[in-house]
């Protein structure tokens, strides 16, 4: 996949299919227009995104994200996406009419093909939908595909519901409108060393700032490291037994891996919640517990 940045740097001339939106957490909603945009005989498949949420620049600028903007790239290469297209949104595009907005896309694309949700909004202050964009298509001649909302529970799917059951805890549901398990992904870090002196060894990933976190507490988990897929139990939070930093971490144990792991690049993919973080009285108490959850995370992958 290929990753520009701004407009103005884009070159190519090739027919191209189309997806335009912020796309945070490429749940089942995005995954659907990214399936037919790929899908276009003939054409290349474009999806157009923003460097900062509309939400975050206008009402929220400290705004959490479900996926960082290196874990959007991965899963975007993985769909088979050939040109991902990043704009500024800055006062220029904020003050953008519809139709020179879409009259953009169209010439610098050459874009042949739309698909689009039917809540798209787009242009100065919102201002363009679905209506508008059927009669720009006639008029420039692509054609238009607007698709509903996928529904689950009689309720539709979106980014900001997910984001609602991942700040709840509720990584399950959250996985089930993903349509994967919600992650984290970074760089193994050296920790406090305390698990390895317990004999219990972890391996640490610091979140990236704008990640939106689920509530501090213990999660079954799987780490991918580098297409190794390990059973684990994980921590978020700052380990107030053992730390009075309030540094958050990501701290998992993973079971029967002893390799030192220091360096390399860890997905951990939460699978279900434990329990709250909790300061213990003692380590000796921390330990049982822990022990304790590598049983339950021991069952959970065993049930079957």
């Amino acid at each position: 996949m290929e990753i520009i940045k701004g407009i103005e740097n884009y070159l190519h001339k090739f027919p191209t299919a189309v997806t335009v939106g912020k796309f945070d957490g490429i749940h089942q909603g995005h995954e659907a227009l990214v399936s037919l945009i790929t899908k276009q005989p003939g054409l290349k498949s474009v999806m157009v995104t923003f460097e900062k949420s509309p939400k975050q620049v206008l009402f929220d600028p400290d705004m959490k994200f479900i996926v960082t903007e290196e874990e959007r790239n991965a899963i975007l290469a993985k769909q088979g996406i050939d040109v991902l297209l990043i704009l500024p949104f800055d006062d220029s595009l904020m003050h953008q009419s519809p139709e020179d907005f879409i009259g953009m896309l169209y010439r610098r694309l050459n874009m042949c093909y739309l698909a689009v949700g039917s809540d798209f909004t787009f242009g100065y202050k919102g201002a363009g939908n679905a209506s508008l964009l059927s009669k720009l298509s006639e008029e420039l001649g692509f054609e238009l595909n607007v698709i509903e909302k996928i529904r689950e529970d009689g309720a539709e799917i979106s980014s900001t519901r997910i984001r609602g059951l991942i700040k709840d805890g509720d990584v399950e549901e959250a996985a089930r409108l993903l349509g994967r398990p919600y992650f984290i992904y970074g760089p193994i870090v050296h920790g406090k060393h305390i698990g390895t002196g317990m004999g219990i060894p972890t391996i640490n990933i610091v979140p990236p700032d704008k990640k939106l976190l689920p509530p501090f507490g213990v999660y079954i988990s799987t780490v991918d490291i580098d297409g190794r897929i390990f059973h684990g139990i994980t921590n978020v939070g700052d380990n107030p037994t053992i730390s009075d930093d309030n540094r958050v971490t990501v701290e998992t144990n993973l079971l029967d891996v002893t390799n030192n792991l220091y360096g390399e690049k860890a997905s951990v993919a939460f699978y279900k919640y434990v329990r709250p973080e909790k300061k213990f009285k003692s380590i000796e108490d921390l330990k049982r517990e822990i022990e304790k959850n590598i049983r339950q995370a021991r069952d959970y992958f065993n049930r079957d």
